[in-house]
């Protein structure tokens, strides 16, 4: 297991984590712990790649996805 200090941080942002860790039956680090790891999961794309890009491209113009179908022409290649 990795090891991380986080210097720096307000004194009621800690007493907050250490109230919650009471008030769910763990230590000040357990529940620190438990923050980060939820946050993290909490901020994956819940779709698949494709999905995920179209929807961050969406802010500045989208992807241009061709609609599925037969209505095109199909190619001839008897010449």
């Amino acid at each position: 297991m990795a090891s991380l200090v986080i210097r720096n941080i307000d004194e009621g942002v800690k007493e907050q984590i250490r109230v919650r860790g009471a008030q769910n039956g763990r230590s000040m680090e357990a529940e620190a712990r438990e923050i980060l790891t939820s946050a993290v999961k909490s901020s994956r794309p819940k779709t698949g790649l494709g999905s995920y890009l179209r929807s961050i491209s969406s802010g500045v113009g989208g992807l241009e996805i061709p609609p599925r179908g037969n209505d095109r022409p199909l190619p001839d290649f008897t010449a």
